[in-house]
């Protein structure tokens, strides 16, 4: 196998660990790439293989989405969860198309700025999880939809590399009023359309760029992504109802201080 090959996989299964839980997948991605010297046209390899990592947690979840998507003609509850996952959806819809080529070309080419975003998370995730107490809604299908926008506001943040999309979400949940497993639950929920979206908007954006290299190289961290994130998923909501956000906390902040210590001294 050519090394940009091995790189590709290997960056495959990193976003298949990260991309569910809160400590930025695309941020980790992102600095990998960079140390290993990764050639990704048009920063789309980071974006496109989200949908391996996608797919995945759509397996995982697909009874349940069969569930609400088939009661929603004839049950209020199952149409309000899915306007409060779409509204939640539509402030990244507004922002990710202004500001799309930004993200891409100068957010998206700045590690320290990542790092800082890393360490800084970090902090806030610890703040919460141990400040955070007596939640109102134990299910991702209870939260209101007034709570959903807001959450949906909070993803936002994400459109920074090191924020983490879920971590935004989470925190965000956390903070409105959800329990640990339900603001989990609903970040998953709200990735579908997400991560649909930026997949969509990012092969259109990039279809001239992207060769028969590039595309090679996205099929097989796409295939690595899924096959890690079927794991993680599962292992995660049984995690955090026990034992909460700190382990990720934490992580983000060893992360951040050493890659921006790496680039400090020039690496």
């Amino acid at each position: 196998m050519e090394p940009n090959t091995i790189v590709a996989a290997a960056l495959g299964v990193l976003e298949g660990l990260t991309e569910f839980v809160p400590v930025s997948s695309t941020g980790h991605i992102l600095l990998a790439g960079h140390f290993l010297r990764f050639d990704s046209p048009g920063r789309s390899f980071e974006v496109l293989i989200q949908l391996g990592a996608l797919l995945a947690i759509l397996g995982i979840y697909a009874g349940r989405i069969a569930r609400i998507l088939t009661s929603a003609p004839h049950d209020a509850a199952a149409r309000r969860f899915l306007g409060a996952v779409l509204l939640a959806f539509l402030p990244a819809v507004v922002i990710g198309l202004i500001a799309h080529g930004f993200i891409k070309t100068v957010l998206f080419e700045t590690p320290m700025l990542i790092a800082v975003m890393l360490i800084l998370g970090g902090i806030v995730l610890l703040w919460v999880d141990r400040a955070v107490k007596d939640p109102v809604y134990h299910r991702a299908e209870d939260i209101p939809l007034s709570m959903a926008f807001k959450i949906g506001l909070f993803q936002c943040l994400a459109m920074v590399p090191g924020v983490s999309r879920s971590g935004a979400t989470i925190v965000g949940g956390l903070l409105l009023g959800a329990d640990k497993r339900a603001a989990a639950e609903f970040s998953f929920f709200l990735a579908m359309p997400t991560m649909m979206g930026a997949f969509a908007l990012d092969l259109f954006k990039n279809r001239d760029i992207l060769d028969a290299s590039a595309i090679g190289n996205i099929a097989i961290g796409f295939v690595a992504a899924f096959a890690t994130a079927l794991i993680v998923v599962r292992w995660l909501l049984g995690y955090v109802s026990q034992h909460g956000y700190a382990l990720f906390g934490w992580w983000r902040i060893v992360v951040g201080t050493l890659v921006m210590l790496a680039l400090l001294a020039g690496m």
